[in-house]
């Protein structure tokens, strides 16, 4: 939709790898209808996932006992925080939508998708105490997750090896960017590509771009218990 402003966080080291043609699909889709889209490559950014004092660049408010929590909040209210963090705070802030296009690693996010949540995603930008949930500061976002897996839809149903998906989405969805405020959209989940055919990987890349033809007409999920976990 033409005027909508979109940020890909995309975690991925291979720009040729089917997360890459993912992502890219997501890039000439939106664009093509006249969204502004930015792409955060984290690893091409070579981005700190660490959350240690070097985000703060001020004086801290205790030096003599270290709380990244405390110094994070009190260095966002100063804007006293590293560059990096402060460029990827005002993507998020001028995004209508945040993409987050990843493979799954351990029923969670790679290491450096987790760093840029805990850094970029602090009290006093994304949330405060109170103010969070239906009251997080990025409440007026839509927020979907382009996962990849390595196992296949039947290992991840509920009675397959795996469980649910769904299980493995209440941390990410609910905990993380519910939790800031977001409102979710349901994950778009490509099952096993390399375990696919060709032809089986493009029908998985098509269905993505046909899905984002519509993407602003969707409701956001009913971020509660019982989307995840049933009745």
């Amino acid at each position: 939709m033409a005027g909508k402003k979109v940020l890909i966080v995309y975690a991925h080291q291979e720009p040729r790898s089917f997360n890459g043609s993912l992502k890219k699909v997501a890039v000439d889709e939106l664009r093509k209808q006249g969204c502004t889209v930015i792409v955060s490559d984290l690893y091409a950014m070579d981005f700190e996932p660490r959350a240690t004092r070097k985000d703060i660049t001020g004086a801290l408010s205790n030096p003599e006992f270290f709380s990244y929590g405390v110094e994070a909040y009190e260095a966002c209210k100063k804007r006293a925080l590293t560059s990096d963090i402060i460029d990827e705070q005002k993507k998020v802030q001028e995004a209508d939508l945040v993409i987050f296009q990843f493979p799954l690693y351990w029923f969670s996010m790679p290491a450096i998708l987790k760093g840029w949540m805990d850094r970029v995603l602090c009290q006093g930008f994304a949330f405060d105490l109170p103010g969070f949930y239906d009251s997080g500061f990025l409440k007026d976002k839509l927020a979907l997750l382009s996962i990849t897996t390595g196992g296949t839809a039947e290992m991840y149903s509920e009675t397959g090896v795996s469980g649910d998906f769904r299980y493995f989405l209440w941390p990410l969805q609910h905990g993380a960017l519910h939790f800031c405020g977001f409102k979710i959209l349901a994950p778009q989940i490509s099952f096993a590509p390399e375990l696919a055919s060709e032809e089986e990987r493009k029908g998985m890349v098509a269905s993505w771009a046909q899905r984002l033809k519509t993407i602003w007409t969707e409701e956001p999920i009913h971020c509660t218990p019982p989307w995840y976990f049933g009745q």
